[in-house]
């Protein structure tokens, strides 16, 4: 007989998770944002990133997978797990959304994205041209970083509702993907009652 996770439990378990990722993810965001600020070099700027919002989380992800299903019992199958993980992401992406995206950038940091702007062009800048860079680059170079900002600071509620849909579906891609590495079957032992007569 296969083990079945308690729904209940999965869906509770599920939400617990995903309030701790989704805190975890924005002190980190918050600690990458400020290194940047305070960071005089291009490598130290262009790594923060990736070290902050893809290395690290990736390893929280995956520990707290691994707890999840200890927690549960120790099995899910495929569908369980990717019900988990899709209700964990799905709570941090919201927590996110609250905590980083609307008290942190709009209250606490209104000007988030101008001083990041500031300090990428200023680093970029002093980093090209202490190479001898052609003031041609340089400007072209700066020109791109202005663009993609500028792209950041127009947004529009129609923007902001497609930006929520993408994300739904990239989190619930990610959601499968991670279950499939953490499904775990497991069967609960059958008890023959006349076993122990033959």
């Amino acid at each position: 007989m296969a083990f079945e996770v308690d729904k209940k439990r999965l869906r509770s378990t599920g939400i617990v998770f995903g309030l701790l990722l989704g805190v975890a993810l924005t002190v980190l965001s918050i600690v990458s944002y400020y290194i940047i600020l305070s960071a005089n070099s291009v490598v130290v700027i262009s790594s923060i990133p990736f070290i902050f919002s893809v290395l690290i989380p990736i390893i929280l992800v995956v520990i707290l997978c691994i707890n999840f299903r200890k927690k549960i019992g120790g099995f899910w199958i495929m569908r369980e797990a990717a019900t988990g993980i899709f209700i964990m992401f799905f709570v941090a992406f919201i927590m996110q959304f609250i905590l980083r995206d609307q008290l942190f950038a709009k209250v606490i940091e209104p000007h988030m994205i101008g001083k990041t702007q500031a300090a990428m062009t200023s680093s970029v800048s002093k980093f090209l041209t202490a190479n001898k860079t052609s003031p041609d680059i340089i400007k072209k170079k700066l020109d791109e970083i202005q663009s993609e900002f500028d792209a950041q600071k127009e947004t529009t509620i129609g923007k902001q509702i497609q930006g929520f849909g993408v994300s739904i579906i990239f989190i619930f891609v990610l959601a499968i993907i991670f279950a499939a590495f953490f499904k775990k079957e497991g069967h609960v032992p059958y008890n023959d009652p006349g076993a122990a007569l033959r």
